[in-house]
């Protein structure tokens, strides 16, 4: 999740779990500590697709932050004693423990087990959701308002868990609801991806690799009983099993599970990670190979600038989300053309 979410989590827990003996100060505390493992956005690795997939490593791992939560809540008891050892550990573990746990909500993914395993990516909320993030920021507000209140805090952590929980409902119920429509078409055991369109978990976008295409469906629980329609876009099966053939290919694509677009683009090899942003605004686009004398070369890889955001698209969500748009071009947002092709 964004930093705001994650310093309110930790300022909510910190608060909750030892606000009656700090006070305001473990708001302070559980913000800073809630933002910790995000710190290694500034390791240079080397490459971008080092960068890439690194982060979120061993600064998310539960192997990594349970022992330097013991270490923490050590030094904290060593310095401020108005709180045992046993209680300084919760607050560190807790506080530490449910950052990576709230990132395995999201789409990019969560080395939890790092360096064992493989991402874990629950795939069901936004990376940024305003509806789980202002219970929280809310029950900051009021502890930092009122005299000290340790059940407003409780209440912020209810209901943003709740609203979790209500995540994971909803992709089900997506997923149930794209599963004929997918059958139809022989994908229906085809690797998919059931995620949330931006900023909310009324609308899903569903992402299904399906042999030398991929399928984009997009639907919402404002939709009524139309059934979702279906995108299709073409994959270059033959330039992505070249790519396998890199270190950092493969690296790519363990990262994402394969949910890639490779292209040939002039002499280049670029592999998009198409889990994040939208048909024709993915944000991380990778070159990771020139081509010399008719064969491909590896080269240090290199992300290539962010596609530019139409400055409709906020108000095209809005509108899509509340069934007032007919179902868009995902690469435009916009309505299809006159022979209802998309592109």
């Amino acid at each position: 999740m964004d930093s705001v979410t994650q310093a309110a989590l930790g300022a909510t827990l910190g608060g909750a779990i030892a606000g009656n003996a700090l006070g305001r100060s473990a708001l302070l505390g559980g913000a800073l500590l809630g933002t910790l493992p995000d710190l290694d956005v500034v390791i240079d690795y080397g490459t971008a697709v080092a960068n890439f997939t690194q982060h979120r490593g061993f600064s998310h791992s539960l192997l990594v932050l349970t022992p330097l939560s013991l270490l923490l809540a050590w030094l904290l008891h060593r310095w401020r004693p108005v709180l045992s050892y046993r209680h300084w550990t919760v607050f560190c573990a807790t506080i530490l423990l449910t950052h990576p746990l709230l990132d395995a909500f999201t789409t990019y993914g969560t080395q939890l087990l790092w360096p064992f395993g493989t991402p874990v990516a629950l795939t069901s909320v936004f990376i940024i959701d305003p509806l789980y993030t202002l219970p929280l920021l809310l029950g900051v507000a009021f502890a930092l308002w009122r005299p000290w209140q340790v059940r407003p805090l409780v209440m912020a952590l209810v209901v943003s868990t709740g609203y979790l929980g209500w995540s994971l409902v909803a992709q089900q119920l997506v997923t149930a609801r794209v599963t004929p429509v997918l059958a139809e078409l022989g994908a229906e055991s085809a690797p998919r991806l059931v995620q949330p369109m931006p900023l909310s978990t009324l609308l899903w976008r569903v992402t299904v690799l399906n042999g030398d295409e991929r399928l984009e469906l997009v639907t919402g629980f404002l939709d009524g009983d139309a059934p979702p329609q279906v995108q299709h876009y073409p994959r270059a099966s033959g330039l992505a099993a070249r790519l396998m053939a890199f270190p950092e290919g493969e690296r790519l694509a363990w990262f994402t599970r394969g949910f890639l677009d490779v292209q040939q683009q002039g002499d280049q090899l670029t592999a998009t990670d198409i889990r994040l942003g939208l048909p024709g605004a993915h944000p991380f686009t990778f070159v990771l190979a020139q081509q010399q004398d008719g064969d491909w070369a590896a080269t240090p890889s290199y992300r290539l600038p962010r596609p530019s955001v139409p400055p409709h698209l906020l108000d095209a969500l809005w509108q899509r989300l509340l069934g007032r748009q007919g179902e868009p071009c995902l690469a435009a947002l916009a309505p299809p053309t006159l022979d209802h092709h998309c592109s």
